[in-house]
């Protein structure tokens, strides 16, 4: 078990280090438009990612 979870924080990382190494600029912009974002907002955002992680772990998992 211990192994799966530092393979699912490898993949984690490749997956999230893809868009400023692939297209710093376009990442840098959606940080900037995510950011002017108020917090409702970003909780929403959040939480839609939040269940779809767990949905995602339930099916799959």
């Amino acid at each position: 078990m211990s192994e799966s979870i530092w393979i699912a924080f490898g993949i984690v990382l490749i997956v999230e280090g893809a868009g400023p190494f692939i297209h710093p600029k376009g990442w840098r912009n959606m940080v900037a438009q995510l950011a002017s974002q108020d917090d409702n907002q970003l909780r929403r955002i959040g939480g839609c990612l939040f269940v779809a992680g767990a949905v995602m772990i339930l099916m799959f998992g």
